[in-house]
């Protein structure tokens, strides 16, 4: 009996030693792992462009001014569709924004598709305070081909970072890179590691 009593103890004692080196090895990995910011897919604008101003109407028939000089405001363009489960995953973190960050940024959620289903997608995520327009021309003007897609221009209209967004992260990492004056995360991590 004391036998098993020593094998048992000499077990739990070896696994406790390779739990703390696995927990060891995990955080070893967890820093070496650069985070991952927006996907860049653009096609049509690249960052630091200046974007064409335009004017478009929002689901409630107002106009809006997407681009140009903002007097000192920047401005986020979330292009989402009511059938993508990730755009609608992602709108209550857009909604959190709008508020988080409104003394420097105005947010327009925008899409092409029926006015009636962007209506009860805005319902349903709490946007009915944040603009939305319908325009395919504003997707292309952008080179939207995937979604969720956002574009944040700056306080003179220039793209400062753009990118595929499928998580809070990389929603955040677009305004982290304006503020770095990079054009991405991997663009600032890249520098800074002279690479």
């Amino acid at each position: 009996m004391l036998t098993s009593q020593i094998l048992l103890w000499t077990a739990v004692i070896v696994q406790g030693l390779l739990i703390a080196a696995l927990a060891r090895q995990v955080g070893i990995l967890h820093e070496r792992v650069a985070p991952a910011g927006a996907l860049t897919l653009h096609e049509k604008v690249e960052v630091g462009e200046v974007a064409s101003p335009m004017t478009v109407t929002t689901i409630e028939g107002a106009p809006i001014e997407i681009g140009g000089k903002r007097a000192g405001r920047s401005q986020l363009l979330f292009f989402a569709s009511p059938d993508c489960p990730v755009c609608k995953s992602l709108l209550p973190v857009v909604r959190s924004a709008a508020g988080a960050e409104s003394d420097w940024l105005d947010i327009v959620v925008a899409g092409d598709g029926s006015k009636a289903e962007y209506q009860r997608l805005r319902e349903a995520s709490g946007l009915e305070r944040v603009p939305m327009v319908l325009s395919e021309a504003l997707g292309r003007a952008f080179g939207v081909s995937k979604l969720p897609y956002a574009v944040l221009l700056d306080e003179q209209g220039r793209v400062a970072s753009l990118g595929l967004v499928n998580s809070r992260e990389h929603l955040e990492s677009l305004f982290e890179a304006k503020e770095r004056g990079v054009a991405s995360i991997q663009d600032f991590l890249a520098r800074r590691n002279g690479a």
